[in-house]
């Protein structure tokens, strides 16, 4: 007579070490079917991007910060070049560039080519100067 368990020398059960994988199955089917049925409630966020127009009256003082092909800073005042700076000297140069219109905007112009991480750098320093308002020139497509 064939026992249901396996007998060791001393006449006792061992025990069977099998994983029972039905209650698994089922709890996974479970969540499964209820993933299924509230995906489609799930309302997806909506993201309010800012549009680039143009602006309604220009500010009466603007420094612009050109960032050339070649990684070389050069300091524009109200479209009049005012010659080239380094990244030590730019917050200083920027400051006496604003004058009296601390609040004039201060935007950076790159060459497309350009790497982001100096671009982020310009902007470090001159945040970090206590500069307001730092831009990004786009170039507008159509």
């Amino acid at each position: 007579m064939a026992g249901v368990g396996a007998r060791g020398r001393n006449g006792r059960r061992r025990a069977i070490a099998e994983i029972n994988m039905v209650p698994f199955i089922d709890v996974m089917l479970v969540l499964l079917i209820i993933f299924m049925v509230s995906a489609p409630l799930i309302t997806t966020g909506i993201v309010d991007l800012p549009s680039v127009g143009k602006a309604q009256q220009r500010p009466p003082r603007v420094v612009e910060v050109v960032i050339g092909a070649d990684e070389r800073l050069q300091l524009r005042v109200d479209q009049q070049d005012a010659g080239a700076t380094t990244l030590p000297q730019l917050a200083e140069r920027v400051r006496r560039a604003q004058g009296d219109h601390a609040d004039a905007p201060v935007v950076i112009s790159a060459d497309k080519g350009i790497k982001y991480d100096l671009v982020v750098r310009v902007m470090d320093t001159l945040q970090r100067s206590g500069v307001k308002r730092v831009g990004l020139a786009v170039k507008q497509s159509g």
